[in-house]
């Protein structure tokens, strides 16, 4: 005050020392990364923008993609474009995203804050009525969606949305976890039809689609306006290549920046060139044996143990994965809390053997294991999307033939769209995140439950829906970590699943990328803060 009274001099020093200390307050926020304070600074957002110019990055991506459809492919939300309301940090701690808060009103009731400030690709504002449009999107085009968070009504109020699930659900805030449930603009996809939207969804993330060839590539360009601060990079091409040599080789010829899940044999040929790197990083996914029960020798629990004999763990963690990989025990990394701490099963071809003979099964004059006057012939589903599966099947096939086991190994393409199309296989080797949130609850009521999204043999266990149940409803840590290795104990003595091993995330990268390293969870591939330098 006392400057504003004085001459023009001192109201000149005075403006000029207070832009000079809001020219520093607006920078040390934005270094900061404060969600509260991006919202809506025009000039920053256009000078930024400016400064970022020109920076492009190629990503190989190991699974192909013939559709955006957020709320039926992962690759939305991995491609940056869309977002869910709760997120995983790299500590698998739940935290906001596009919520800013939350809390329980009761046990079937959830009060989610929309955080302000935040905008679609095509400036529409996101608020509680979007969100609510969005998850009903969801769960109206995605069943196991709608099996998972139980939803039984919404209510948008501005920015509260309050969620009623039809049965106390403790754990629903880490359900939203889920990339099925990222966040659209549904009048934008009412306006422009759904097969023009699943071609370029509009969401609230760092990238908007600029162009999609199916099964080919993604072509991103930043958003400019993206609530968290512009992306570093002003465009990215995400391809899709199935064939992880071809991926590798890409990455040699600098036509890649990042490449996923290289094959384990092309780690220390890509680590010897000066410009590029691996990142191989212990994971939360299980490779494991995968068995129809609909077929008349897999419903015998025998069988199925049997099988699980003739896996050598220690084999493919060391000679196919070359070490980057660790034998499994269980769905869970013993690592983890809830992982189980038995030792792991080693390879026991007489075991696996006598307990075929319990189950009826007598060596025949071609020295093959017969019943009934018809060999153990079994098919044995792979695909190449990650490169040690197909190598882990012919191992299990060679240790097979030794006790008279007949295996047919068959490759195919998108191995999730067979193995529910069809019903004529016998096994398949698999490949999920089984704690991608921290929890083993998602994995297990995915897996185990009839109509679940990682179920596509439709196993059902009544002794384990009986612990599921206790799991679902009780949000206690101590209580989810019992019951969870309940759970583990009853998949292993009833052979439900094979656990083989647990792989590592094996990432090839330029080192011109900076400000980015993969997740354990695998969900978040493209974000504003990756570059190039």
């Amino acid at each position: 005050m006392l400057l504003l009274k004085g001459n023009k001099t001192n109201k000149r020093l005075f403006f000029t020392i207070l832009l000079l200390v809001l020219s520093m307050v607006i920078a040390g926020c934005g270094n900061a990364g404060n969600p509260s304070l991006e919202t809506g600074n025009a000039d920053q957002s256009t000078a930024a923008a400016e400064n970022k110019a020109g920076k492009k990055l190629t990503l190989l991506y190991h699974f192909k993609s013939g559709s955006l459809d957020p709320h039926n492919d992962y690759i939305v939300l991995k491609a940056g474009v869309v977002e869910t309301l709760v997120r995983m940090d790299d500590k698998l701690e739940l935290q906001p995203w596009l919520a800013s808060e939350w809390e329980s009103v009761d046990a079937s009731t959830w009060r989610f804050i929309i955080r302000e400030g935040v905008t679609f690709h095509n400036g529409a504002k996101l608020d509680a009525a979007a969100v609510k449009a969005s998850l009903e999107r969801g769960i109206g085009v995605n069943k196991a969606l709608d099996t998972t968070l139980k939803i039984a009504s919404m209510k948008a109020e501005g920015q509260e949305l309050t969620i009623t699930t039809t049965e106390p659900l403790p754990a629903f805030p880490s359900e939203l976890v889920n990339p099925y449930s990222g966040i659209i603009d549904v009048a934008a996809e009412q306006a422009v039809g759904t097969e023009a939207f699943n071609k370029a969804p509009i969401g609230t993330g760092p990238f908007q689609v600029k162009g999609f060839t199916p099964n080919m590539e993604i072509n991103l360009a930043r958003y400019d306006s993206y609530w968290d601060g512009a992306a570093q990079l002003e465009e990215i091409t995400f391809k899709f290549n199935e064939d992880g040599n071809v991926r590798a080789l890409a990455l040699q010829a600098k036509e890649a920046d990042l490449a996923f899940q290289l094959p384990a044999e092309m780690v220390d040929v890509i680590k010897q060139d000066q410009d590029l790197k691996i990142e191989s990083l212990a994971g939360l996914r299980a490779h494991f044996l995968l068995y129809n029960q609909q077929q008349p020798a897999l419903k015998d629990v025998l069988v199925r143990q049997a099988l699980d004999l003739l896996i050598d763990r220690e084999s493919m963690a060391k000679d196919v994965m070359l070490g980057n990989a660790s034998p499994a025990n269980g769905p869970f990394n013993a690592n983890l809390p809830f992982g189980s701490k038995e030792a792991v099963q080693p390879l026991d071809t007489d075991k696996a053997k006598q307990l075929l003979e319990q189950a009826g099964y007598a060596q025949g004059s071609s020295g093959k294991l017969e019943k009934d006057g018809k060999p153990l012939s079994l098919e044995l589903v792979t695909y190449k999307g990650r490169p040690e599966l197909p190598l882990i099947a012919q191992l299990l096939q060679s240790d097979a033939a030794k006790i008279g086991v007949t295996l047919t190994i068959k490759n195919v393409e998108n191995v999730d769209t067979y193995l529910r199309d069809n019903n004529d296989w016998d096994l398949a080797t698999y490949s999920n995140l089984t704690a991608p949130r921290g929890d083993g609850g998602f994995f297990l009521n995915s897996a185990f439950t009839v109509g679940g999204s990682l179920n596509p043999a439709n196993i059902s266990s009544d002794e384990l829906s009986a612990i599921l149940a206790q799991l679902n409803a009780t949000g206690d840590t101590a209580q989810r970590v019992k019951l969870t290795q309940a759970a583990a104990a009853i998949i292993k003595a009833q052979a439900l699943h094979s656990y083989a091993v647990y792989p590592n995330i094996i990432v090839g990268m330029n080192k011109k990328v900076t400000g980015w390293t993969p997740g354990p969870e695998e969900y978040y591939l493209v974000t504003n803060k990756m570059d190039v330098s």
